[in-house]
């Protein structure tokens, strides 16, 4: 059949686009099916995916420690193994340090929260009272607050006898994901043992499907985004190490309660970006409020003098512009990416901006740039 026919009749553009509105009108009418489905699909692989994901984050630190603690070992074969070997093992020490250092805090923190819930919540309830704020019939009514803390334990125990089944399987799935992540890190270290192999299969493989030129510009545009990964995750790391161990030393001068609690909360939320240090702000607040509103004053104003630093002096000095991106095109990526693929989306949101950035200004433009000459 000769379709060039059909290519010069005056119907067949309009044809086209008919059926690829078509399509696209089903696609966005099943889009919560089709997504579940590749959701499912893409479980299948988490033990996988994981391992690639932690050997991503570990390939930096055993690339330092091939070129500066085992340059002298001349067999290179030798020298990744060691490397890699030493690596696993500084990532299992760091976790065991940093959960040794703070489980305990967290769980004083957590049982002495518990044990003085009444006494928080009826300073809350005198501090609300006295505030002549119009909180009548509202979730925070003094009344309603009282009768909450009378009954907290008794909803507590009604709730664990009712949910037991739910809690039960919680705990299950709670193990499963621990059995993932093991299999997970296990997975990652035969994949960085064979980094150069992949590497080289992969490399030729592209060389094969595509020309030369198009090749080396495909193998360039991966290299500048592994140099934005990298750069991210890493500066965002020790960034919320800064962000957390700042607050704690501020909490530990001034005498407050639940440092490790509130520290941990918030280096965390710091990696999210534009609304993590509001989160963690708010938490931290909220519980400071419950032991002395003063406290919780002197944090929020630390809050906003920490924010302030961290935004004009840290960030600059640590991101040095290789993610120069705009904030409101941070902000348009963290609102998308957050509602398409939720806290993972979040938190990969800005390098997806700075890859998109780049792909605009030096990919897309320069094409329609040559397609207008």
């Amino acid at each position: 059949m000769n379709t060039g026919k059909f290519r010069d009749q005056n119907w067949y553009p309009y044809a086209v686009a008919l059926c690829i509105g078509a399509a696209f009108f089903v696609l966005l009418t099943q889009l919560d099916s089709l997504l579940g489905a590749v959701g499912t699909f893409i479980g299948y692989f988490k033990a996988v995916i994981l391992g690639c994901v932690l050997a991503y984050l570990m390939n930096p630190l055993s690339r330092r420690f091939a070129k500066s603690v085992f340059r002298g070992v001349r067999a290179e074969r030798v020298r990744w193994t060691l490397s890699v070997i030493l690596t696993v093992l500084t990532a299992i020490l760091l976790l065991l340090l940093l959960l040794g250092l703070l489980i305990p805090q967290l769980a004083r923190s957590i049982l002495a929260f518990a044990g003085n819930f009444d006494g928080y919540a009826e300073s809350l309830q005198k501090w609300l009272s006295s505030s002549g704020l119009p909180l009548a019939g509202t979730a925070l009514d003094p009344q309603r607050l009282s009768a909450l803390s009378e009954n907290a334990m008794k909803e507590l125990s009604a709730f664990v006898r009712e949910n037991a089944s739910r809690i039960l399987s919680t705990a299950a799935g709670a193990g499963k994901n621990v059995v993932t992540w093991v299999i997970a890190l296990i997975l990652s270290v035969y994949l960085l043992s064979a980094k150069d192999s992949l590497k080289a299969g992969t490399l030729r493989l592209l060389h094969a499907l595509l020309p030369e030129k198009r090749a080396n510009g495909v193998i360039e545009f991966f290299r500048r985004c592994d140099g934005i990964l990298v750069s991210y995750v890493t500066d965002s790391l020790l960034e919320s190490v800064i962000v957390g161990g700042a607050n704690a030393v501020f909490m530990a001068i001034f005498g407050m309660q639940y440092v490790g609690l509130i520290s941990v909360v918030v280096a965390v939320t710091n990696l999210i970006p534009t609304f993590g240090p509001i989160v963690g702000g708010v938490v931290g607040a909220f519980i400071l409020l419950l032991v002395d509103p003063l406290d919780a004053l002197l944090f929020i104003a630390f809050t906003f003098v920490l924010q302030f630093i961290d935004g004009y002096v840290i960030k600059p000095k640590l991101f040095g512009g290789a993610l120069g991106v705009s904030g409101l095109l941070i902000l348009i990526a963290v609102i998308v990416c957050g509602n398409m693929f939720g806290v993972v989306g979040v938190l990969l949101s800005i390098p997806i901006a700075a890859i998109s950035s780049f792909v605009y200004s030096d990919y897309l433009l320069p094409a329609l740039e040559r397609r207008r000459k």
